[in-house]
C-alpha cells in the first residue's frame, strides 16, 4: 500500500528500504533485505511500516504504521499517498513474532549471561543427564537453555548479575541470572520470578535460618504464603486446591527456591538435609491468600508488612493437616474444635517450642466473621484455649516420658509464644474445614518467619 509514497520519498531525497522477507519488493525503491532480522530487533521494530528518520547513525524520531499526517511531518515532504486513506496501524514485526522472538534474543540481545554452558551429546537425553548430574529434585526438570533463561529475565527489571543472596549451607551468592535457571528448571514463566527472587531473598536471612531447616532431622521447609494484587496478576491459586496440585505458579514458584538451594547452596537430602521422614513440601510448598474476600487481612499484615503489597512470607513448616468441623455454628465451639487440634501439635505436652500458622477455609472464616471477630480476637480467643496446666504436660505425667521439665508448679503455660500462632485465609468456598502447618523450633534456637516485598 505504502509503495507509491516510498517511490515519491525516494525521488524527494535520500531514503532507504529494509524489508524482512522478501528481497524482490518493492522493486522501485529497491531494498535490503534484513534477513536476519539483526536491524530490526536493534532498532526495535515492532510494526511494520516504520519510518525512522536517521541523521549521523542516530535515530531523530519515528513514526509507525501509516499516518499521513505523522509521515509529512517527519519527512518534510507534503501530498504524500494522495489516493490512500488517511490511517493504516501497520502489521506486526517478524521481530517479535512469539516464534522467533527468543531465538533472536539470543542471537542479537548480546551475551549477558555468565554461567558455564555446558554441552549436551546429539545422543545424549537432556532429561537423563541432569538427573545423572544431580541438578533434578526426583522430578523431571526442564532443560535451562539460553533462549529459555533470557525470556525468563525478561520478567524483572533487574540486572542479571545483581547478588540475590548467600544460599546456605555452601553461603554461594547467588545472582538473579542463577535463580533465572532454577526458575526455568522448576517451570516458571517470566512473570513468576520476582516472586522467586523474593522468596529466594526472604529464605537466606539469618532469621529464616535455612541452614537450621536442612539439617534438622524434623519433616520441615520452606512454605511460602503469598499475597496482594500481583498473585491474581499470575495466576496463583487462593481458592480451591490451593494447598495442592494443579496450579503452575503455585506449583513452580516454591520448587524453584528449593532448586537454588539444592544447586547453589548444596542442599541435599542425605548430605546437609538429614530429614528422618521429610514431606511432599520440600519439592515446593506455595499458595496464594484470598486477601480479597479475607475478613482477616493477610498473614502479612499480622507481620507488620502492608496488606496492599506484593508479599512473599517464608515459614519453615511440615505437611498441612486437615481440621475437620461441620457442626460448630457459634465461634466460641469453632474455636474449641481448632484449639483441641492446635494442642497436640508435634506433642500435646510439648508447649512454646513451635510455631504454626492455621490456613482457615472460607466457611470456617465466615463463623467467626458473622460474630464480628476479627483476626486479633480469633487469636486470642485461641490462645486462651490453649492454655494448658504445667503439671499435665510434666514429663511422666500420664504415664508419658516427653514432656516439659518439673519445676512450673501448676501455673498454666501456652501453646504458643505471643506471636507463634499465626492466620491465613485460603481455600475453597465449599467445605467446613481448615488446614494447620506446623512450624520447626522458633526463635534464637530455630527459625523465624520472614516476609518480603515482591521487586519488580
Amino acid at each position: 500500500m505504502v509503495v507509491p509514497v516510498l517511490r515519491q520519498l525516494a525521488e524527494a531525497g535520500e531514503l532507504t528500504v529494509y524489508t524482512q522477507d522478501d528481497p524482490d519488493f518493492p522493486d522501485a525503491p529497491r531494498a535490503v533485505l534484513d534477513d536476519d532480522l539483526a536491524l530490526s530487533w536493534h532498532h526495535a521494530i515492532e510494526t511494520v511500516p516504520t519510518l525512522l528518520r536517521v541523521r549521523d547513525g542516530v535515530e531523530l524520531e519515528r513514526t509507525v504504521g501509516w499516518l499521513r499526517m505523522s509521515w509529512e511531518e517527519l519527512t518534510g515532504v507534503e501530498g504524500l499517498g494522495p489516493d490512500l486513506p488517511p490511517f493504516r496501524p501497520g502489521c506486526g514485526s517478524m521481530s517479535v513474532d512469539p516464534d522467533l522472538v527468543d531465538e533472536l534474543r539470543v542471537r542479537h540481545g548480546g551475551s549477558v549471561l555468565r554461567s558455564r554452558r555446558v554441552d549436551v551429546a546429539a545422543a545424549e537425553d537432556e532429561l537423563e543427564m541432569m538427573f545423572n548430574r544431580g541438578w533434578a529434585d526426583g522430578l523431571p526438570v526442564v532443560p535451562p537453555t539460553e533462549q529459555r533463561v533470557l525470556a525468563l529475565l525478561t520478567g524483572t527489571s533487574r540486572a542479571p548479575d545483581e547478588i540475590v543472596a548467600t544460599v546456605p549451607p555452601d553461603l554461594a551468592d547467588v545472582s538473579v541470572e542463577k535463580v533465572a535457571i532454577a526458575a526455568v528448571m522448576a517451570g516458571c514463566k517470566p512473570e513468576y520470578l520476582p516472586w522467586v527472587l523474593a522468596a529466594v531473598e526472604a529464605a537466606c536471612t539469618d532469621e529464616f535460618n535455612m541452614h537450621g531447616v536442612l539439617a534438622t532431622t524434623m519433616p520441615v521447609a520452606p512454605v511460602l504464603v503469598c499475597s496482594g494484587p500481583g498473585t491474581r496478576a499470575i495466576g496463583m491459586e487462593s481458592g480451591v486446591n490451593a494447598l495442592g496440585q494443579g496450579n503452575r505458579a503455585n506449583s513452580t514458584i516454591g520448587r524453584a527456591l528449593q532448586l537454588v538451594v539444592r544447586n547453589v547452596g548444596g542442599g541435599r537430602p542425605g548430605e546437609v538435609d538429614r530429614a528422618t521422614h521429610g514431606n511432599p513440601g520440600k519439592l515446593g510448598f506455595c499458595f496464594a491468600e484470598n486477601d480479597v474476600d479475607s475478613p482477616f487481612g493477610t498473614l502479612a499484615g499480622q507481620l507488620g508488612v502492608d496488606t496492599g503489597a506484593d508479599v512473599v512470607t517464608v515459614f519453615a513448616g511440615e505437611a498441612p493437616r486437615c481440621v475437620v468441623d461441620q457442626l460448630s455454628r457459634t465461634p466460641e465451639s469453632l474455636a474449641g474444635s481448632l484449639a483441641a487440634q492446635l494442642q497436640v501439635l508435634h506433642h500435646h505436652k510439648l508447649v512454646l517450642a513451635f510455631d504454626a500458622i492455621l490456613v482457615m477455609g472460607p466457611e470456617h472464616a465466615r463463623v467467626f466473621a458473622e460474630a464480628g471477630w476479627d483476626r486479633d480476637r480469633v487469636i486470642t480467643e485461641l490462645h486462651a484455649r490453649l492454655a494448658t496446666p504445667a503439671g499435665a504436660l510434666t514429663r511422666g505425667a500420664g504415664d508419658i516420658a516427653e514432656g516439659i521439665p518439673a519445676g512450673f508448679g501448676d501455673v498454666a503455660l501456652p501453646k504458643f509464644t505471643p506471636n507463634g500462632l499465626m492466620l491465613a485465609y485460603a481455600g475453597g468456598g465449599a467445605g467446613l474445614f481448615s488446614m494447620i502447618i506446623a512450624g520447626w523450633v522458633n526463635g534464637d534456637r530455630g527459625s523465624r518467619p520472614v516476609a518480603r516485598l515482591v521487586r519488580y
